[in-house]
């Protein structure tokens, strides 16, 4: 067994057996080689690395790594990847593989961080040896089965009832309602434009991290929605009132699971919830359709995530050291200071998660762990 490093501008040329190990992995369609390859066009720093593991039947591995800084390496994930680029066959293991890869990355590394691992693809390894684990965030997702009409009368009370109250608001004041879904490529651009100009408008906006027409985030999100339209596997959700545009959904899709990327909706717009109208056409859609098993949120498990879903996980980190005194030592000084130093170039977390994976049809909602990526 061994590993071989290659420049990531070779990427596409392990695009297929990196498709193949998300599939058998159970990955989100983010993680699948067209959305790597266009955030490692647009993110990357041309010096990341693909790493490629194998074994005696095969590749059971694969990641993209970046250079830190006090000898470490982790897990190409610009912002808008949710996961860490990391792939491993089921059975494989962080630690096991990860130490192997100290001998063959440049340098001398002594720690490789691997980030935002998800559950659902991979245990969290146990504490001990070589190996750190750190929680992330909890994030929610939406499973799908069985028909709407059961799923929204397990919704709170106050969530019915308000959309219900919209409903009848919009329809005293002459206004109509209605739900394009966009899944042509040559629809993107424009989606894209009307998206930006929505979110802009917003707080995102006053805060400066909307998405812009002319940034790179927009030519970013306008090429991956292109691609998995082409593949059939991109959707834009988008909700009109009369024709004004009030809130919109950009999505992915692949292997029965969808995915939400980004979310907006008009501000201006009071009293009518736009966002909440959209997710319940969206979700109603989605129930009915019996290729879809599960719709996933990657972002922070909010109290409005709480409102559609009590399904949770936590995301958790990987921290492997080359060796187990340096991982010792880690945790000494983390428990003689006060917190991590600035910029220490080690991941630094909340404790572990009383309960990985969470679903419960229990109101009330799931607060988000705390913790900082590896970086």
């Amino acid at each position: 067994m061994s590993w071989r490093v290659v420049s990531a501008d070779r990427f596409l040329d392990s695009a297929a057996l990196w498709d193949e190990l998300n599939a058998a992995a159970g990955g989100p369609p983010f993680l699948r080689a067209a959305f790597i390859s266009r955030a490692l066009d647009l993110f990357g720093t041309g010096e990341e690395v693909v790493a490629i593991h194998s074994d005696d039947v095969g590749v059971d591995a694969i990641t993209i790594l970046q250079k830190g800084h006090s000898g470490t390496w982790h897990t190409f994930q610009p912002s808008q990847l949710p996961l860490g680029a990391w792939l491993m066959a089921p059975g494989r293991t962080h630690a096991a593989l990860a130490a192997e890869l100290f001998e063959y990355l440049p340098g001398f590394p002594l720690l490789i961080g691997i980030t935002q691992q998800d559950p659902h693809m991979s245990a969290r390894p146990a504490e001990g040896g070589l190996v750190e684990t750190l929680s992330h965030q909890t994030i929610g997702w939406i499973p799908i089965d069985g028909d709407f009409e059961t799923y929204w009368n397990q919704r709170g009370r106050h969530l019915r009832q308000n959309l219900r109250t919209q409903y009848s608001r919009l329809e005293k004041a002459g206004i109509s309602r209605k739900l394009h879904v966009l899944s042509h490529a040559k629809e993107m651009g424009p989606a894209i434009a009307r998206y930006a100009r929505l979110e802009s408008a917003g707080w995102k906006g006053a805060e400066g991290t909307a998405l812009g027409l002319d940034e790179v985030q927009a030519r970013f999100y306008c090429a991956v929605l292109e691609d998995y339209c082409a593949m059939q596997s991109g959707t834009v959700f988008e909700l009109r009132f009369g024709e004004r545009t009030v809130a919109m959904d950009l999505c992915i899709e692949s292997d029965g699971v969808i995915v939400l990327l980004k979310t907006t909706y008009d501000e201006t717009v009071m009293g009518y919830s736009p966002s909440s109208i959209l997710k319940a056409l969206a979700y109603e859609r989605l129930f009915a359709r019996a290729d879809v098993h599960r719709c996933e949120f990657f972002g922070p498990f909010m109290w409005w995530t709480s409102r559609w879903t009590q399904c949770a996980r936590v995301l958790y980190h990987v921290n492997v050291f080359r060796w187990s005194r340096l991982r010792a030592l880690r945790q000494r000084v983390r428990s003689a200071s006060y917190g991590p130093p600035a910029h220490s170039g080690l991941a630094t977390a909340s404790a572990s998660p009383e309960s990985p994976i969470h679903c419960t049809s229990r109101s009330g909602g799931l607060g988000a762990s705390g913790g900082l990526p590896f970086l």
